[in-house]
């Protein structure tokens, strides 16, 4: 059975779909494992949420929180304008314009801060559903070989597992700049764009061998990676930001 990992979709539904075509996914042969991320900055978070979804109940994909999947949850079930403040200015005003089928326009004309509330309170009503399913994801999925999480582990936490679930969503250099010592499995990751990591937008390999990085950067006008997992190798597939099905 192949593993296929892919990171940080940021709504970006179009080039989600021409990755799964691309690599010819079959759900009854292949295991999908989606690394968080599926909301905001992208122009279509609502439709990867409920593809999400269904590749999770129908097909047994494997799906895990990233710091945007709970940022939005954070903002749009809570009562702290600094979450909201904070999850809008960070690419959820995308996620609030695909949830309210509006265009940019909609946002640049008179639209206001009770504007804003009163789309929250329709939102976490209309679709609670997706906020429930966002709040419930893991933090981690674990293979004989592999750790597959949105961010990375903490190093200095001698069982990850115990780490503070802020790390599993937020950490960025003291993972991926010091070896991974609590575990011999290969820890394979998004969060970080891979252009931060070696300055290209191919998935990124440690000199260590003990990380992968994923993240192309689909969301701010890169690729969208996929790493496949089979019979022991390491085959890496991409797509373009625009690319369609």
């Amino acid at each position: 059975m192949r593993i296929l990992a892919i990171s940080d979709i940021h709504g970006s539904y179009s080039e989600f779909n021409a990755l799964l075509k691309k690599v010819n996914y079959r759900p009854s042969e292949d295991k999908l494992i989606l690394m968080g991320d599926y909301v905001d900055r992208g122009l279509n978070s609502k439709g990867i949420v409920d593809q999400v979804m269904a590749l999770k109940r129908e097909c047994g994909a494997i799906v895990l929180k990233g710091n945007h999947d709970k940022m939005a949850y954070d903002a749009l079930t809570g009562e702290d304008d600094k979450l909201d403040t904070h999850w809008l200015s960070n690419g959820g005003l995308y996620t609030l314009m695909s949830y309210c089928e509006a265009d940019s326009s909609f946002f640049k004309a008179d639209f206001g801060w009770d504007d804003y509330m009163l789309l929250k309170e329709e939102l976490r009503q209309k679709y609670k559903h997706h906020l429930d399913f966002l709040s419930s994801l893991p933090l981690y999925h674990e293979t004989e070989e592999h750790v597959f999480v949105h961010a990375g582990i903490n190093p200095l936490i001698e069982d990850w597992k115990q780490q503070e679930p802020y790390d599993f969503i937020w950490i960025r250099e003291p993972f991926y700049t010091n070896p991974v010592v609590s575990t011999n499995k290969t820890v394979i990751f998004g969060h970080t764009s891979t252009m931060d990591l070696h300055d290209s937008e191919e998935i990124w390999f440690s000199p260590q061998g003990d990380k992968i990085g994923v993240d192309g950067g689909c969301a701010y006008g890169q690729r969208l990676n996929c790493l496949e997992i089979s019979g022991g190798k390491y085959i890496t597939h991409f797509v373009r930001n625009g690319e369609k099905p």
